[in-house]
């Protein structure tokens, strides 16, 4: 556990230096949380399973496309990216918000010991946070390297920006939903570590699958025009929507969603809108429930 570093590190005695009286640099605590959780995590059988179960699973769509249309060989990687973005947005926040749940929801008598630390409350949180994301982002890097080596030695380079905007895509989507996680756990008690869990995956089930069914009912119910923009607008709320968005507008252009892309780009007045609208739009689900997390874990009484 985490605790168990801070007490075998104290960081009290880190705060000299290499010189003896310099003041260690503010960040080294976060540091210091950040490796203890990397470490925790990357020895957990779930992370092992998950980068494992991840690089079967791109290996297995890379090679899928040509055999379902009758050929055989690998994709390349504008093929593969096409592919793939499904997959992403079903496992990946998945992982991250059950993983994130998880870990940081306090376990029997460790939270009074992890908190009683000389350490600000805020800083342990983003320190858990920070660890949990290289963990993630490791094992799904092992999925999209195993997947990006073959498909180089195969196929050669074409389309090799796509499937790196992807990659980007699925380590966002871990932030954001760790994020979350961080939001649902933050100052519970051990009791209600079975209720975190099972918010998270309400949560995940409700983004991911449910949004885009009550998004395109609602849709079908209206006239043509007001329902365009519904759905342009369901996009930009939900944080899934506008990563698979980004992805395949980058990826792919204006042929990316047919007619919808064009209604996209004239509603945010071409393609420097649409950025700037996506990355607002993830900036905010990015800031907002790291900014949730932290609040309750200074006001929570430990």
């Amino acid at each position: 556990m985490i605790e168990s570093a801070l007490i075998s590190e104290p960081l009290a005695a880190t705060q000299e230096g290499p010189r003896g009286g310099d003041l260690e640099s503010p960040a080294q605590p976060l540091l210091l949380c950040a490796r203890q959780e990397l470490v925790l995590a990357l020895r957990s059988r779930w992370t092992q399973i998950f980068g494992v179960t991840f690089a079967a699973l791109s290996l297995a769509v890379a090679s899928s496309g040509y055999i379902l249309s009758g050929g055989t060989g690998f994709q390349d990687y504008s093929r593969t990216t096409a592919s793939l973005v499904q997959l992403v947005l079903l496992v990946v926040p998945l992982a991250a918000v059950v993983m994130g749940s998880l870990a940081l929801s306090p376990e029997r008598g460790a939270s009074e010991l992890l908190y009683s630390q000389p350490v600000a409350r805020p800083t342990l949180l983003l320190g858990q946070l920070l660890g949990l994301f290289v963990a993630l982002a490791a094992a799904q890097l092992l999925g999209f390297g195993a997947a990006g080596v073959v498909i180089f030695t195969r196929a050669g380079d074409e389309g090799l920006g796509s499937f790196l905007l992807l990659v980007g895509g699925s380590w966002l989507l871990t932030a954001l939903f760790l994020g979350v996680a961080a939001a649902l756990a933050a100052g519970t008690t051990e009791s209600s570590r079975t209720r975190v869990l099972a918010l998270a995956l309400v949560i995940w089930f409700l983004s991911v699958i449910v949004y885009d069914l009550a998004a395109l009912g609602l849709a079908s119910m209206l006239r043509s025009g007001v329902a365009s923009r519904l759905l342009i607008v369901a996009v930009l709320v939900n944080p899934v929507d506008a990563v698979r968005t980004a992805v395949m507008l980058g990826s792919e252009g204006t042929t990316a969603f047919g007619a919808a892309s064009l209604a996209f780009l004239r509603f945010t007045h071409g393609s420097l809108g649409a950025g700037l609208w996506l990355a607002g739009s993830l900036a905010f689900w990015l800031a907002a429930p790291i900014g949730v997390a932290l609040m309750r874990i200074r006001r929570c009484d430990l």
